[in-house]
């Protein structure tokens, strides 16, 4: 088992230069806290840039003994390329974006250009000290495309990604010029994660739509690895802030902010500086409620913390001169001489005094405009010892999703935004207890150690299932000793799939006709008596009878449904009902009406829609509800539902491609047993097919196959050294 490496932009410690000598602050972030259990044990790693523009190599070489001793690994960037690609790419083109600030967006192709150079050196530094044995996870949008970049040098090494703000809608996403190179950059990932599951169909609707590689329950194929695509809400180190609030130092300084407040009531706003955070509107609705419930003036107070950030870009600086206008008329409108209405700090606090402040404070005020979780929320809710507090949590945080008994608010609403504060500010203690005893639950279940097991052992799990279904590719050497095995046999069996296996697809089923380099193929393999070619398809018979019913072929259609031994007649492994199909035949009609280019093909014991007419992202949706909707309706009934190479099919549940097999390797008893197939109804040929079979899947290198090759031609290429025995 190899090592874990964890990769970020920023290392989980700050580094202080005094005169010639650096000095090693550990960061107090979640991130760092919650992969202290990983990076710290053993051989594990952690690389990352290290907070300062070293450019002395002895400097370097200082910082990386310094801090090879807490397994961690420096990579040093240019003072230019930290400006293009940190504050440019990252936080003036994907931040903007990414959280719907589309005015803010700079497509500045040199920033996007920094921003491919930082990643390469990310992933120089990781390549350095990674093998193939080892899991790498990578975190957050400064390094989109570091996994796909990490994936080329070292294709078969386990490789997570988790991004830790919001994930766009595609109509936003697609806005970016280079959307699929960072799409791409993702896909070299096994396990992407995303704080919810709205980011999570986000990110699944752009890969299908601007990439073409389409999706089911979650997961992608991108034709030689399965990648699977889920949300892990990120939590907090739930008993750091327990205790944190009942320490002595924490009681001390609640005591002290106390007594220079008084007795009125508290609301804590505590943020970032930042266009999504929402300060102006929160700021706003807080004078609104002032104004409309006057009894509350000289009553509360609003504490706002604001820690500054990039207030030398423009946009930052405007930010922070509204919120200094804002709060100064506030406050010298309603402030008196005993009594200031907003108590505003543009600083940082230590962690007993944020506690003493969540202690103190009966309301939360916690408005962003769109944010990936927040886990401002979470400290206060952990902090409430006494369980009384009201959390007011904007519905566009991920945090809403958990937390719903907060009070939620649209942050664009300042009317709801002020009912929401009154009604915190007068709730009933009681009430109080029960949504706070209820939170404080499940944020001790969901913590920061559930959060990383739970990416970890989910990541373990799509490895293993990878390695395990990972095929070998059909190369000369393998193809020559198959050949071998060939010749010597006398009673040969061969499976072959028809659609994508012995031709291409075509929009139109009915054009993907047998053309004569196939036909000639199929005759020679058929003119040899020591040859059993069995055409092994999810078409409907009739089509397979005129286009191969003439040769010397056995067939099997319909997945299974009808059978047909050369020189013989159609026949059933059994007695099929298809009543079923008159009450699911209406809803796969309504699918057609509402999707155009799709249509309906019906079998003698299966329905199938298809939609590979149908507009790119429009298919791939209206699949996923048809199918959710047909499995529904199908429970109890014995019926199965398939979903193919853009197709949805609802089928008899006692018939598929390998029962149908077992009966022909069970009558016939072949020496030799080949079977080729492309897509996953074909794997239960595969699990059918004698230990000593030759398996072979086309177009992926997921299978239960032994072998792949990349496509069709492949195949003919290969059925044709067969023939020159």
């Amino acid at each position: 088992m190899g090592k874990t490496i964890i990769v970020s932009n920023r290392l989980p410690v700050k580094i202080i230069r005094e005169d010639d000598s650096f000095y090693y602050v550990p960061s107090e972030g979640g991130l760092a806290t919650g992969l202290s259990s990983i990076y710290k044990q053993g051989d594990n790693l952690w690389v990352g840039w290290p907070g300062q523009n070293v450019k002395k190599d002895e400097e370097k070489q200082q910082i990386k003994s310094d801090l090879k001793r807490e397994n961690m690994i420096p990579v040093f960037l240019s003072k230019k390329l930290i400006e293009n690609f940190y504050e440019g790419f990252s936080n003036d083109t994907i931040w903007p974006i990414f959280h719907y600030f589309l005015q803010y967006a700079n497509f500045d192709p040199n920033f996007f250009d920094a921003y491919v150079e930082a990643n390469k050196v990310f992933c120089n530094a990781v390549i350095e000290v990674a093998s193939e044995k080892d899991t790498i996870w990578i975190h957050d949008y400064q390094l989109l495309l570091l996994p796909q970049m990490v994936r080329k040098k070292l294709p078969d090494i386990g490789i997570g990604f988790f991004q830790h703000i919001p994930f766009p809608s595609y109509e936003v996403f697609r806005m970016m010029p280079w959307r699929k190179k960072i799409l791409r950059g993702m896909l070299g990932a096994d396990l992407v994660g995303f704080h919810t599951y709205d980011d999570m169909r986000h990110f699944l609707s752009s890969v299908s739509r601007l990439v073409g590689i389409p999706n089911s329950r979650g997961r992608i194929e991108t034709g030689n690895r399965i990648i699977e695509v889920d949300s892990f809400p990120m939590g907090i180190d739930y008993n750091k802030y327990a205790i944190a609030a009942a320490s002595p130092k924490t009681i001390d300084k609640e005591i002290k902010f106390r007594a220079s407040l008084g007795k009125e009531k508290l609301i804590i706003s505590i943020d970032r500086l930042d266009y999504s955070k929402g300060l102006p509107k929160r700021l706003k609705a807080f004078e609104l409620f002032l104004n409309k419930y006057p009894e509350f003036e000289e009553q509360v107070s609003l504490i706002m913390i604001v820690v500054p950030s990039r207030d030398n870009v423009a946009q930052y600086k405007e930010l922070k001169e509204e919120v200094d206008l804002l709060v100064g008329r506030i406050n010298g409108k309603f402030g008196k001489l005993n009594w200031t209405p907003i108590h505003y700090f543009y600083r940082s606090f230590a962690l007993e005094s944020l506690s003493a402040f969540y202690r103190m404070a009966h309301v939360a005020l916690v408005t962003p405009m769109r944010d990936g979780m927040n886990l401002v929320c979470k400290e206060f809710i952990a902090s409430k010892l006494d369980k009384t507090g009201v959390l007011i949590l904007s519905e566009m945080a991920g945090a809403s999703k958990e937390l719903s008994d907060a009070i939620l608010i649209n942050p664009n609403n300042t009317d709801q935004m002020v009912d929401a504060i009154f009604k915190a500010l007068t709730m009933p203690e009681e009430e109080q207890v029960i949504h706070i005893s209820i939170m404080q639950e499940t944020l001790k279940r969901y913590n920061i150690n559930h959060w990383v097991n739970m990416f970890m052992d989910r990541l373990s799990h799509v490895i293993e299932e990878q390695k395990s279904m990972a095929t070998k590719k059909l190369d000369e050497q393998t193809s020559a000793v198959i050949k071998r095995q060939f010749s010597k046999s006398q009673n040969r069996m061969l499976f072959l799939d028809y659609d994508g296996t012995l031709v291409g697809f075509h929009p139109d089923p009915q054009m993907a006709k047998p053309d004569h380099t196939l036909i000639n193929l199929l005759k020679k393999l058929t003119a040899n008596e020591k040859n059993r070619i069995v055409i092994i398809s999810g078409r409907d018979r009739e089509t397979l009878d005129a286009w191969l019913g003439h040769m010397q072929l056995d067939i099997i259609a319909e997945h299974g449904v009808w059978l047909k031994e050369r020189d013989g007649g159609w026949e059933t492994i059994t007695k099929l009902k298809s009543k079923w199909k008159d009450e699911f035949r209406p809803i796969l009609d309504a699918y057609v009406n509402r999707t155009p280019g799709s249509f309906i093909e019906e079998k003698d014991h299966s329905l199938v829609w298809h939609f590979r007419k149908v507009e790119t992202g429009l298919g791939e949706l209206r699949s996923r509800e048809l199918t959710s909707h047909l499995k529904y309706l199908s429970t109890g009934k014995n019926l199965q539902v398939l979903e193919g190479d853009m197709v949805v099919e609802v089928k008899n549940a006692d018939v598929n491609k390998g029962r149908a097999a077992q009966k022909w390797i069970d009558s016939y008893e072949p020496d030799f047993t080949l079977a080729l197939g492309d897509d996953w109804t074909d794997e239960d040929t595969f699990k059918a097919m004698p230990r000593d079979a030759i398996t072979i899947k086309v177009g992926s290198t997921s299978s239960a196959a032994k072998f792949n090759v990349p496509a069709f031609k492949e195949v003919r290429g290969f059925l044709r050294d067969l023939t020159e025995e």
